[in-house]
């Protein structure tokens, strides 16, 4: 992937999470400058440490909910890419007025912050969650249903209030609606960590994952390589690409069981009793969509984006920092 964007000043907000620590470190390697937003209520000061001291990093402590904390990270930024938000649909269930204080207050303080201070292009962490109970398959940008869950109704209006931003104020906007990304850096733990790394966890354990439901769900995990190559391309991309959102994904989908049998196979490599781990198939979850697989043909035509990694290339690559992380 040939992007030509150096010398620019990039803030990423929740960058110390998994996706923004990846970011701030594929930037700095381009040779950008950039600045870091973080209140570590998830992210963690570990993601940042190897690049901590770099003479481009800059971190500021703060909150998106706070708007001087915005007004100040946004300061002399060429792009925003903005990725600080309170993920996962149960926690959303269990708590949505705090869910909606960061997702949608906070959203808007950086809009409004990148407004004031002239920032030349706002680009958002969107989501697939957006698409609801939509069963049109494979899911295309212009259709959409009714959001499960608190979390999907906050993503949705983040992409309302961008382009309103967008209309009303002429400030140029991209979302990426990010497919069930995976990758190094990326939490096992906690009540709302993602599924790749705490089935990759309990394998190593050798403990019995659960898998909710029969195992028939299917989603398009996405490899965080990819999702950095749409976020590069948002910031270079011509004007007529912007104030739109994007799917983010591989363009293929693959059932629980898929990726239960893809992981033994790949961990087992280094100890051949996982291969004998037994799944546990517990109850469905609330909120939860049945099947995603993404369209990626807009991303691809307007922005040029070009994937590189299927779930199985993706695991391939990230297996090794898997196995030495989370064991």
């Amino acid at each position: 992937m040939d992007v030509k964007l150096s010398g620019k000043k990039i803030l990423v907000t929740g960058g110390a999470g998994f996706i923004g620590s990846n970011l701030c470190e594929s930037l700095l390697q381009l040779n950008n400058k950039v600045v870091c937003l973080d209140n570590f209520a998830t992210g963690k000061r570990a993601n940042l440490t190897s690049f901590l001291n770099h003479p481009n990093f800059t971190l500021i402590e703060g909150d998106i909910q706070n708007l001087q904390d915005c007004m100040l990270a946004t300061k002399e930024v060429d792009y925003v890419l903005h990725q600080a938000a309170l993920g996962s649909v149960p926690r959303s269930i269990k708590d949505p007025i705090t869910s909606n204080e960061v997702n949608v207050g906070g959203f808007l303080n950086m809009l409004v912050a990148s407004r004031d201070n002239c920032v030349k292009r706002f680009i958002y962490a969107a989501s697939s969650s957006t698409y609801g109970d939509s069963e049109s398959m494979p899911k295309v940008e212009e259709v959409i249903g009714k959001p499960l869950s608190p979390y999907a109704v906050t993503k949705y209006v983040n992409e309302l209030y961008a382009e309103i931003f967008s209309t009303t104020y002429g400030l140029e906007t991209i979302g990426l609606r990010y497919f069930n990304v995976f990758g190094k850096k990326q939490d096992p733990n906690g009540a709302y960590a993602a599924v790749i790394p705490k089935f990759i966890s309990q394998l190593i354990q050798l403990e019995s994952p659960v898998i909710n439901g029969d195992g028939s769900y299917s989603r398009d995990f996405t490899y965080i390589d990819n999702v950095i190559q749409a976020n590069l391309l948002s910031m270079t991309a011509p004007q007529e690409a912007v104030n739109t959102v994007y799917n983010v994904a591989f363009g293929d989908r693959n059932t629980l069981n898929d990726l239960m049998r893809y992981l033994k196979e790949l961990l087992s490599v280094y100890n051949p009793a996982i291969e004998d781990v037994a799944v546990v198939y517990g109850a469905k979850r609330t909120g939860d969509i049945p099947h995603s697989h993404a369209s990626i043909v807009k991303a691809q035509k307007a922005l040029q984006y070009h994937p590189q990694y299927s779930l199985q290339q993706g695991l391939k690559e990230a297996i090794q920092w898997y196995w030495e992380d989370l064991k």
